[in-house]
């Protein structure tokens, strides 16, 4: 005779372990403003970096999605860093506005000058010791600003969200960006370093309630962050590329 309570237990015992890895994976996603996205190689422009882009190979957990780092590169020789304009190569069929193009770029321009100013010196011209950085914006996602609220607000919303980000790795209304870098000797113009990333909004209940493009700003900040802090660790000999 079967012994339904026997079965019932070793069912709960059979799932438990995979409950506790979904939860895991759901607490950690909701205490982010954006993550790191698959970066789709149809709408790779590499307008910036051209023949560079031949170089990239994939970055790992905590780099960007695709990267490349000159060998020879002598790190530790710079201290100084000249940030060129960013830019918007999103091309014809981009959906973003000339309008939307050029605020994302200024205030991507803004955060890097203000991140980067906390660890390096900014310079106003090329020379010696100096790191060149060039930005281009290659696409961006708005989210969709009430759905966003009401998917992170409300709790029944919200659980079919996280259904959807266990199914999917995104959220839903979500919006996001792209873009590309490289780092070159602002005096030799050789090449040091090149970067193509892409985040979309996360989990976290404090974007609930941001405009509709919170999550390509998010994104934006976090990029400025991570390229402040790698640069003075691999500037000051901390870290390694």
């Amino acid at each position: 005779m079967i012994n339904h309570n026997t079965v019932a237990k070793r069912s709960a015992k059979a799932w438990a372990p995979v409950s506790a890895m979904a939860l895991g994976v759901l607490l950690v996603s909701a205490c982010t403003t954006t993550q790191k996205a698959p970066i789709d190689q149809t709408s790779l422009n590499c307008g910036l970096l051209g023949d560079v882009c031949g170089k990239l190979t994939p970055g790992g957990k905590d780099q960007t999605s695709l990267r490349y780092i000159n060998p020879t590169a002598q790190w530790t020789k710079y201290n100084k860093i000249l940030i060129e304009p960013v830019t918007f190569w999103g091309g014809d069929s981009t959906s973003v506005s000339a309008a939307d193009q050029q605020m994302l770029v200024n205030y991507f321009s803004q955060q890097l000058k203000e991140q980067l100013g906390k660890k390096l010196q900014i310079a106003d011209q090329a020379g010696p010791g100096v790191l060149k950085l060039t930005v281009a914006m290659t696409d961006g996602e708005t989210a969709t600003p009430v759905l966003r609220s009401i998917s992170m607000i409300i709790p029944q919303a919200h659980m079919l969200s996280n259904l959807k980000y266990l199914a999917t790795g995104t959220f839903p209304f979500v919006g996001g960006a792209q873009a590309e870098a490289k780092i070159t000797d602002s005096a030799s113009g050789v090449l040091l370093a090149a970067a193509v990333d892409k985040r979309i909004g996360g989990g976290s209940f404090t974007t609930g309630f941001q405009w509709q493009w919170g999550d390509a700003e998010n994104a934006i900040d976090k990029w400025c962050e991570l390229t402040a802090e790698r640069l003075s660790a691999w500037t000051t000999g901390t870290a390694m590329p």
